[in-house]
């Protein structure tokens, strides 16, 4: 039904204002004072609203016209006008948004020209013969009553929705139930998402895919910077919302998220007094929601962080206070860190960032267990992931790396760059200091030899575990200095191709012809570029400790580069 590849998704128009508020011109016709009005022109108009009504006694009316304002005339100031300046009248109404033009014919003007009347037809500009008995003080009175019991009747239906939603929220209903009640008052769907985008709750006709619904990316992610609040749109047939979900504070403070919903009609400035109830609901749901993890949060994470600095009592106590908190502590673990990059100090949503961060993570690794212990800390959550036996390194890191994928898309987590380690798989809680030692290693080995994203298990960093051990790191960086001579920090291209050069040769067990063939030199540029290496170096390719300390300085230097 929602396939991006159909015409119906290619049909999205372009994003609108809520349709206006106000009375069809057809609704204000049945009123008992317009009884035997005709409809001369514009008949395709009459859809159209008003919202208040204007009467026209002098020739330049036009720069004291309002939108769906219902115009009315003796037909007083037109008498003089000719064809031409009718169809100019015309247009000029038809320019400024007026709803209608009600005329008594016979007194001042018998009739109006077929060719104003077509111009009508062709603007949609409804002209109506009001009949000669007609009180403009009437028309205005009872107008004007339809559309101030209709802005009555919606602001009594935004209170009610207001009333049943925060009603909801102070039983003790969540975020789902909130949706439910706009459901049931508004829309055939309704979402309410992070400002990253996550999906938080829903209710309603849905696909189970969300990411084939248009202002959706394909992991299901809301686009919040793109789809803009306030704003209706139509995609075939059913229109969607977008409403802001603000936060408290001086100014409204930061917005909580974001309100989307859907239906088959359109959305009038009616229902934005509804959405605005329904928003208000939708906060307090959020508010009451994170004051809640907050301080639960806080306290699972302050006894997790007790138990990974080993000062939380003996393994049998952690396990069972763990049980109580919902974690199995009691199975093989590894223990995952992942650490975010920190935040612009003017990032307007900055202080919400750690705890999004955390709820990702702990959604996305709930999907898979629900046992497993999450917490937060700052910019960092730590996982403790239950491992089956059967499970090596490898398997490990690929069943990481798709939880963070998770995070980093669908799962939403203030859409941060982050780096993830694992440590190795323990079966004590006895060893949980030195796991969380190893992951966070991992991390910030992991961190500088593959990128802000990379996801590394300590097992793999091979001589770099060894290597950021070394905490004189001004000794390291003499033998850096000491091994490689002049490549060690010259930045010149010629620097580095020698650099790459010396790489791939000692790679491949100082094979000239694979280095040659990797590096698409000649075989004897290759010898050239080898004999300029040992004149720098030594003679490397014959002395096998120095060849080892080259290599070793190689991976150092690669350890500690920026």
């Amino acid at each position: 039904m929602y396939d991006n590849d159909s015409p119906m998704h290619r049909q999205l128009s372009p994003v609108s204002t809520p349709a206006p508020s106000g009375v069809s011109l057809a609704e204000v016709l049945e009123l008992p004072v317009l009884e035997g009005t005709s409809v001369l022109a514009g008949r395709d108009g009459l859809d159209g609203l008003v919202s208040s009504v204007n009467v026209m006694e002098v020739p330049d009316v036009l720069p004291w016209v309002r939108p769906r304002e219902l115009l009315l005339t003796t037909g007083y100031p037109l008498q003089s006008h000719d064809a031409e300046d009718l169809i100019a009248w015309v247009n000029g109404l038809a320019d400024a948004g007026v709803g209608g033009v009600g005329i008594k014919l016979a007194r001042y003007v018998e009739e109006l020209p077929a060719a104003a009347l077509a111009e009508a037809d062709r603007r949609g500009l409804p002209v109506l013969a009001l009949p000669a008995e007609v009180s403009f003080d009437d028309v205005i009175n009872q107008v004007l009553t339809r559309v101030i019991n209709q802005r009555a009747d919606t602001l009594a239906r935004a209170e009610q929705v207001l009333q049943d939603l925060v009603g909801v929220v102070i039983a003790g209903g969540d975020l789902d139930q909130v949706c439910q009640g706009v459901v049931r008052h508004l829309a055939r769907a309704a979402l309410v998402t992070t400002m990253d985008g996550r999906v938080l709750a829903s209710a309603g006709e849905l696909p189970e895919d969300l990411g084939t619904l248009p202002g959706f990316d394909p992991t299901g992610r809301f686009l919040v910077e793109t789809e803009l609040p306030g704003m209706s749109s139509e995609f075939s047939g059913t229109h969607r919302f977008v409403a802001r979900i603000p936060g408290g504070g001086a100014g409204g403070g930061v917005d909580l998220g974001r309100l989307v919903l859907l239906r088959e009609d359109p959305f009038t400035a009616e229902d934005n007094h509804v959405v605005g109830q329904a928003t208000t609901a939708a906060a307090l749901a959020i508010t009451k929601q994170q004051a809640v993890a907050a301080v639960e949060g806080k306290y699972r994470g302050d006894f997790l962080l007790d138990a990974l600095l080993g000062r939380a009592g003996d393994p049998e106590r952690v396990a069972s206070h763990a049980a109580d908190l919902g974690w199995d502590l009691r199975r093989p673990m590894a223990v995952v860190v992942a650490e975010a990059e920190a935040p612009d100090d003017d990032d307007p949503v900055a202080r919400t960032l750690p705890e999004r961060f955390r709820a990702a993570w702990e959604r996305a690794v709930g999907a898979d267990d629900e046992l497993t212990a999450v917490a937060g800390f700052s910019q960092e959550v730590v996982v403790l992931l239950g491992v089956p036996a059967e499970l090596d390194p490898a398997g490990v890191t690929e069943k990481v790396r798709a939880m963070a994928g998770v995070v980093h898309g669908r799962g939403g987590g203030g859409r941060r760059t982050f780096a993830t380690g694992i440590s190795r798989t323990i079966t004590d809680l006895a060893d949980l200091p030195r796991a969380y030692a190893e992951a966070r290693k991992a991390v910030q080995v992991g961190r500088r030899l593959h990128g802000e994203r990379a996801v590394t298990h300590f097992d793999a960093l091979g001589v770099f575990r060894l290597l950021s051990q070394v905490e004189d790191r001004a000794e390291l960086a003499s033998f850096i200095a000491e091994t490689l001579g002049p490549l060690a920090d010259d930045t010149s291209e010629e620097a580095e191709d020698l650099r790459t050069t010396l790489t791939v040769l000692l790679d491949n067990n100082l094979n000239v012809a694979l280095t040659a063939r990797a590096l698409h030199f000649h075989y004897n540029s290759l010898r050239y570029r080898i004999g300029k290496l040992e004149r720098l170096l030594g003679p490397f390719t014959t002395d096998p400790r120095l060849r080892f300390a080259i290599m070793l300085a190689l991976q150092a230097r690669q350890l500690d580069s920026p």
